[in-house]
């Protein structure tokens, strides 16, 4: 018995389908009682089914599957109803067996003792039975092992059912029941991994899903998408439906020819979706659009032809939506790589995975702490960080922008809070504003409500801007803007100062009270001339109209001590510390406050930040 428990737990150990370890399990006491057959099935939903029986009749098995258990319900059934063992000693004339024993005196069985086996939550999960050849009982060493076989199985069926609640978790979408993001990652591999893997994908979108959160509430919306994903599951030409966002679903089509038919699929779906549904007394038709691709004739990757089936999409919500748009190569464009972008940035806005880092601003003369820039970042759903570039894109959508600044606001907001409670001295922190929060008109009242919520006084902010905020709308408008915040204690920065067209003349027209020299120039300033000189007479420029100078992209002494050679007063870059996460910085600024010198505290490796 010890050889044998010890040979079923190393076979749950490594991953052997329980089902096996049964049938293993089965066969060994067989060995142990000759005389002896055993099966072992699960209740499932007050069922039987089969799980292991491997000396039995498979007729017999194949009556058990699915058969309900109760009070009569030969020994097992009953075992199972009762949740207690069953011993019946002649199945001919016990009355629990009427109406199975036709199964069982064929085969000579002729006694039948079944134990219930329980789960953690005190529930039957399963039978063990003994089947006789004789009509007798079951012997003392026989329930000895019964005991050890019960136990075995009630850890090897949990075992495999919080496995298989793993494997949904992971791979299963919780509202809608369909196969989730991961499923479809998984999916599309395998099938680009056949040998003539021709199939279609369409990429189907929910239309107007936010309205219907807002004006209905989510419940409403979360039924609203089971709804879709159910239609989207009785598709007939649709092999797999997926769930990849909370709008957007997956179909594959397979097989699928060619575009003819891809585009029959598609029509297939939105016919689907023309019928009314109710819900909570309102009439609701669900409208969605489409994009497709056709796998080896628009692309034999599956990036590729996510990307692809992605533009279509984007196409077709621009150009036709409540309708569908297949892919066409002449529709790659850079809006490609902006569509990727938005996605993505959205999704993190949604998700929360806007997390806010901080590169210190420094005194050049003393290393001294004076202000911090604040630099949003995005986490994929991994946690790693975004590399900037891919998203940079992003920023071009108004409503990407202007949500992103609002969300950079009220962190901002919390973590100077945060700060100030501490008694750290904060001067200011820098945030990158965009000319799309320039034209909504309603930057400042977005500002006063996110830091007045916190206490927070407006002296510590400082607005970076650049050249495009001067370049985009109405000169009147930024000016006015502008004008209107500075009056509230903020300062400008005029951001990327050089890199622009007319940068002198927008230092005459808009007020302006901190420069910072981009980094290309500080990059050059030791190894080009006329990179020196231009630092040198923004610095000359600066200081004459009484502006603050500050140097980006400071990576070494040689530079930080040129520029104060120069008369550059402040500088940040990777020689004073790189941008880090707000508990990072929170301690560098606790120590700065203590005068703890900068090469004592460790410093974080992190891609240029997204917005700079």
């Amino acid at each position: 018995m010890l050889s044998l428990q010890n040979e079923i737990l190393e076979a749950i150990a490594t991953g052997v389908p329980f089902a096996r370890a049964a049938d293993i399990l089965c066969r060994r006491v067989e060995e142990m009682v000759p005389d002896a057959l055993c099966s072992i099935l699960l209740v499932e939903n007050g069922r039987l089914q089969p799980l292991a029986g491997p000396s039995l009749p498979k007729h017999m098995m194949a009556a058990i599957q699915g058969s309900p258990i109760g009070p009569t319900a030969g020994s097992c059934g009953t075992a199972a109803f009762r949740r207690t063992e069953v011993a019946v000693v002649d199945i001919e004339a016990d009355p629990l067996w009427a109406d199975y024993k036709q199964l069982a005196l064929p085969a000579g069985i002729f006694a039948c003792w079944s134990t219930p086996i329980f789960g953690k939550d005190g529930g039957v999960i399963a039978t063990f039975a003994f089947y006789y050849r004789a009509r007798r009982s079951p012997t003392a060493f026989e329930r000895s092992i019964v005991r050890t076989c019960a136990q075995l199985c009630g850890i090897g069926i949990e075992h495999e059912r919080v496995q298989a609640r793993h494997h949904r978790l992971a791979f299963f979408d919780q509202l809608t029941d369909l196969p989730n993001r991961r499923s479809f990652d998984r999916t599309i591999a395998e099938r680009l991994s056949l040998a003539d893997p021709s199939f279609g994908l369409l990429l189907v979108d929910i239309d107007h899903l936010k309205a219907i959160n807002d004006t209905m509430g989510h419940v409403v919306g979360d039924r609203f998408i089971n709804e879709v994903a159910n239609r989207l599951a009785q598709v007939e030409l649709a092999q797999a439906a997926f769930r990849l966002s909370g709008d957007e679903f997956a179909v594959f089509i397979d097989p699928c020819p060619d575009h003819q038919w891809l585009q029959v699929a598609a029509a297939a779906i939105l016919s689907r979706m023309k019928a009314p549904f109710e819900c909570d007394g309102s009439m609701i038709v669900p409208q969605v659009t489409i994009g497709g691709v056709l796998s080896g004739e628009d692309g034999d990757d599956a990036g590729v032809l996510r990307q692809n089936a992605d533009f279509a999409l984007y196409h077709a919500k621009a150009t036709r939506r409540g309708g569908y748009v297949p892919f066409r190569h002449d529709l790659r464009t850079a809006l490609t790589h902006r569509i990727t972008s938005i996605r993505s940035v959205d999704s993190a806005l949604r998700e929360g995975r806007t997390v806010m880092h901080y590169q210190p601003l420094v005194r050049l003369d003393s290393g001294e702490i004076i202000g911090t820039e604040a630099l949003v970042r995005l986490r994929d759903a991994e946690g790693a960080i975004l590399a900037a570039g891919e998203f940079q894109a992003a920023f071009t959508d108004p409503n990407i922008a202007h949500r992103l600044t609002r969300r950079m606001l009220t962190q901002v907001a919390q973590d100077v809070r945060r700060w100030l409670d501490a008694g750290i001295p904060m001067q200011r922190v820098g945030i990158n504003v965009s000319p799309v929060d320039f034209m909504r008109g309603d930057l400042g009242s977005s500002i006063r409500s996110a830091f007045g919520a916190l206490d927070v006084p407006l002296r510590h902010i400082v607005l970076e801007v650049t050249e495009a905020v001067f370049m985009d709308g109405t000169s009147t408008d930024v000016l006015r803007a502008i004008k209107e915040l500075r009056e509230q204690g903020m300062l400008i920065a005029l951001d990327d100062f050089g890199t622009g067209f007319a940068s002198l003349t927008h230092l005459l027209t808009f007020p302006v009270d901190v420069l910072k020299i981009d980094r290309s120039f500080v990059d050059r300033l030791l190894t080009d001339r006329p990179s020196a000189a231009i630092v040198e007479s923004m610095i000359d420029i600066g200081r004459k109209l009484d502006m603050r100078i500050v140097a980006e992209g400071i990576e070494c002494e040689a530079q930080a001590q040129r520029l104060r050679d120069l008369g550059c007063q402040l500088g940040q870059g990777y020689h004073y510390a790189r941008p880090a996460d707000a508990a990072t910085t929170t301690r560098l600024l606790a120590a700065f406050a203590q005068r703890q010198p900068v090469d004592h505290l460790p410093r974080q490796s992190h891609p240029v930040p997204l917005r700079a």
